[in-house]
């Protein structure tokens, strides 16, 4: 015994000597570890992002393993090595989370990068982008959850308090499932849209009847840039649950259609020439085809479509607005007595009634 110490650190003296020692082996094995690694992953982008994400909660994972052994061996006598041993066993339970999580999101941004959406065909690029994001955040999500009950059950009155919840009042735990049911639910779905990819980042979609580009896919909603500038946030769970269209799920090619109105009297073969002409006449038309049929002959009007086709949705949608314009000009300049008009026919029967037709 030293007198000169107070009792309870003179029985701690020979365990902190053990810890502090435990520590600077732990250091030791950490530095050398780094340096192995670093000559390891040298070359390799998505190695080295894992390196260097892990490094922080890596150091901390070995220090408090090193802590944890050393309070195991450590007397059972000790006063307060109890509480000190749930301390250090959840600095590790959060040391081991901590690094997981910066895994699996390093990982994540690893490939992201690897994958630029630059390129012209970012079909591919944009799948990949969107399993990255929705599965990282899905995973960090999870560890994070299983993390926190892991340190909660360290705690002996925490377990305590929870097996008499659950014990004496079943109703707490339905009602809890039945809150946790939206989160749950939404977590499933992402996990269905990262494995499945109805959506991706940058896909045209409409939904809800709004026209949009999926913006961003949390763990929760996806956000759907709208035309206008607005943004749409829809949950998750929409998306495997409801019917929706996606303009770029195999390819982002698309057939844009013109409807127009002439006279029965129109000749098509100009028409279809003055088409022809203004599609050669525009970098938007990805030179596919482009075509004029006859869709409908009504009692008044004769309907036409054009069918045009473009490399995306918004050229397709500006292609449709030039071939539009370009043959109702086309009709204004060359033939302005074929668009629709009313009629009046008069016989030569003065007691008879005047017979009007509407063509459009």
């Amino acid at each position: 015994m030293r007198d000169w110490l107070p009792s309870p650190l003179d029985e701690w003296l020979y365990t902190l000597g053990a810890a502090l020692l435990a520590l600077l082996v732990a250091e030791l094995v950490f530095y050398v570890g780094q340096r192995l690694i670093r000559r390891a992953v040298r070359g390799h982008a998505t190695a080295s992002a894992l390196a260097d994400a892990a490094r922080r909660p890596a150091r901390l994972v070995l220090r408090t393993v090193a802590l944890n052994l050393t309070w195991q061996a450590a007397p059972a006598a000790l006063p307060g090595l109890t509480p000190v041993q749930r301390i250090t066993g959840m600095l590790l339970i959060g040391a081991v989370s901590w690094l997981l999580v910066s895994g699996i999101n390093a990982f994540g941004r690893a490939v992201i990068a690897a994958h630029p959406v630059t390129v012209a065909d970012n079909l591919n690029a944009r799948r990949i982008h969107t399993q990255a994001r929705v599965l990282s955040r899905t995973l960090s999500g999870l560890v994070g959850v299983i993390g926190g009950a892991l340190m909660l059950m360290t705690l002996p009155g925490v377990r305590q308090v929870g097996a008499s919840l659950l014990a004496s009042a079943g109703i707490v735990g339905i009602i809890a499932g039945f809150a946790a049911r939206p989160v749950l639910g939404n977590l499933i779905a992402g996990l269905q849209i990262g494995l499945t990819q109805p959506i991706r980042l940058d896909d045209v979609v409409v939904v809800e009847g709004e026209w949009g580009v999926i913006e961003e896919i949390t763990g929760a909603y996806v956000v759907v840039r709208i035309w206008d500038e607005r943004r749409l946030v829809v949950p998750l769970q929409y998306w495997v649950e409801k019917p929706f269209q996606n303009w770029t799920r195999s390819t982002s090619t698309l057939i844009g259609t013109v409807f127009i109105w002439v006279d029965y009297r129109m000749p098509l073969q100009p028409l279809r020439d003055e088409l022809k002409r203004a599609c050669e006449a525009t970098p938007l038309w990805d030179r596919r085809f482009c075509l004029l049929q006859v869709t409908e002959a009504g009692d008044r009007a004769v309907q036409l479509r054009a069918l045009v086709t473009a490399a995306n949705s918004g050229q397709a949608w500006d292609l449709r607005c030039h071939v539009r314009e370009a043959l109702l000009e086309f009709m204004q300049r060359e033939y302005p007595q074929f668009l629709p008009k009313l009629r009046a026919e008069t016989t030569g029967d003065s007691a008879s009634s005047p017979r009007a037709g509407l063509d459009s």
